[in-house]
């Protein structure tokens, strides 16, 4: 059986590397190309690739473990996801797509930079320092799936298992760059929505179908009314908890500044969307199903795909479904090394060191920021949603604010962004201490650390953009004193 899992396994790392070789070649090795591939994506490629950069490991193991605990009320949840990237299509994309196109930036940092004319290049620095931090936590999660899934399949140590994952993703992202990460991806897109599909259409008439489901999430007591909720805060909490991180994910929407022609951001969307629901519908349907397949429970929810997976196939087979885990933790994980180390070799190292190329520093920053990710996973501390929920919210409360007020708003300055960027990343990454605190003193309850991330990063924004406003004012009025005076 493990030979079977592992032949499987080598299979699909092989073709990985077959496909970012085969890419690499066909395209020139500069520094644009490693951090942007000189906005050359199709549509497909763009789309496909965003969304396989969203969904990680989650989407198979702790995804489907929310429906099989607490059923489908849970269903807001995905709701917000779906809501987020759609937002993200019409309202976001085009216009960042555009605009950095004509300044000339290849990273959201450096975009920040020259769109508030920050001459001191302290935004700069701190958003790249900010995004560094919070990437490596996401990219510690999808090591901590792949750990867990080797553990549970072979039975190996959970370091190897790190190691593995390690290495594949570095090996192809350090010799092919942005363009190799997007069409690997496209290919992960593809593998893991037919992976997520296959099991629980298996699956489902296997355990009697959905009057079968029925009865045993009665007798589970697991709920299938989806407003069966003990209040409003169950379902406007999580719901926008996730929503408003989407709009600053430098890693998907990266993607978006990307793609060759911005007139095709609907094909995009339509695309992208479809593709979305699909794959988390079906996520769904792992979760319901496996309350009428383990009617005595599982010992770990989070493997609930994995055993199913196990239960319905041949080894052989069993181990090419589970490579949808894989693509899914991949696909992001790529994402996630090759976005980090654009801006470590753009936005932060060129400011501390001299002498080295962009591609060197590029390549020096995948192997540094994959060691760190590494050592963040060796502890696993926390389970898989929660590493990447941190890591999800110190992103969208640094960025999302961001993002959104460089491309609709004219009066934010550098000092408002700089304020809102530091605010709503140290809100976001103490929190959960706060929450903590809420929960025990009994007052309201956990509150998702991106809203109040994001809500104090706006006001910090307004603030600092309106005391500098009125220093600038009050300057200009000065010397115009000083000329009518002489």
């Amino acid at each position: 059986m493990k030979l079977a899992f592992a032949s499987a396994f080598i299979t699909y790392f092989a073709l990985l590397f077959m496909i970012g070789a085969y890419i690499k070649r066909k395209n020139k090795v500069a520094s644009l190309d490693l951090v942007l591939g000189g906005r050359s994506l199709n549509f497909w490629v763009t789309s496909l690739s965003a969304h396989a950069s969203d969904m990680s490991a989650w989407l198979f193991l702790a995804f489907p473990a929310s429906f099989y605990m607490g059923g489908l009320p849970q269903i807001w949840f995905a709701l917000s996801l779906v809501v987020g990237m759609y937002i993200n299509w019409i309202y976001i994309a085009p216009r960042l797509r555009v605009q950095t196109e004509a300044l000339s930036a290849s990273t959201l940092s450096t975009f920040f930079e020259r769109k508030f004319k920050d001459d001191s290049g302290y935004l700069r620095l701190v958003t790249g320092l900010m995004a560094l931090l919070f990437l490596t936590y996401y990219l510690a999660a999808g090591m901590i799936a792949i750990g867990a899934l080797f553990e549970s399949i072979f039975e190996l140590n959970y370091i190897i298992g790190l190691l593995v994952s390690v290495g594949v993703v570095v090996g192809y992202t350090f010799i092919g760059g942005f363009v190799s990460v997007a069409w690997v991806d496209l290919f992960q897109a593809l593998f893991l929505l037919v992976a997520i599909v296959l099991v629980p259409a298996l699956s489902y008439n296997l355990v009697g179908g959905f009057e079968a489901i029925q009865l045993a999430a009665k007798k589970a007591q697991v709920s299938l009314n989806v407003f069966d909720i003990a209040s409003w805060k169950d379902i406007v909490l999580p719901f926008f908890g996730w929503l408003l991180g989407y709009f600053g994910m430098p890693h998907i929407i990266t993607k978006f500044m990307a793609i060759k022609n911005p007139n095709e951001f609907k094909k995009c969307m339509y695309v992208g969307i479809s593709w979305q629901v699909i794959t988390l519908t079906a996520a769904v349907f792992v979760g319901l199903v496996g309350i009428a397949f383990f009617k005595n429970g599982i010992e770990n929810s989070e493997l609930i795909f994995v055993e199913l997976t196990k239960h319905l196939f041949h080894p052989l087979m069993a181990g090419f479904v589970l490579c949808g885990i894989v693509a899914a933790t991949i696909s992001t994980m790529d994402s996630q090394i090759l976005t980090s180390a654009s801006f470590a070799s753009e936005d932060v190292l060129p400011r501390f060191v001299k002498g080295f190329s962009k591609t060197t520093l590029f390549r020096f920053s995948v192997l540094a920021i994959a060691a760190c990710a590494f050592w963040v996973a060796l502890s696993r501390s926390a389970t898989i949603m929660d590493t990447v929920y941190y890591a999800w919210a110190g992103l969208g409360s640094s960025f999302a604010p961001l993002v959104i007020a460089s491309l609709y708003c004219t009066k934010v300055t550098k000092q408002g962004a700089l304020w809102g960027v530091l605010t709503g990343g140290i809100a976001s990454a103490v929190w959960p201490s706060v929450n903590l605190y809420l929960i025990q003193a009994d007052i309201i309850g956990a509150i998702p650390a991106m809203i109040p991330g994001f809500g104090l990063n706006c006001f910090a924004m307004y603030l600092g953009s309106k005391l500098e406003s009125k220093r600038e004012s009050k300057f200009a009025t000065q010397c115009e004193l000083e000329k009518t005076i002489k």
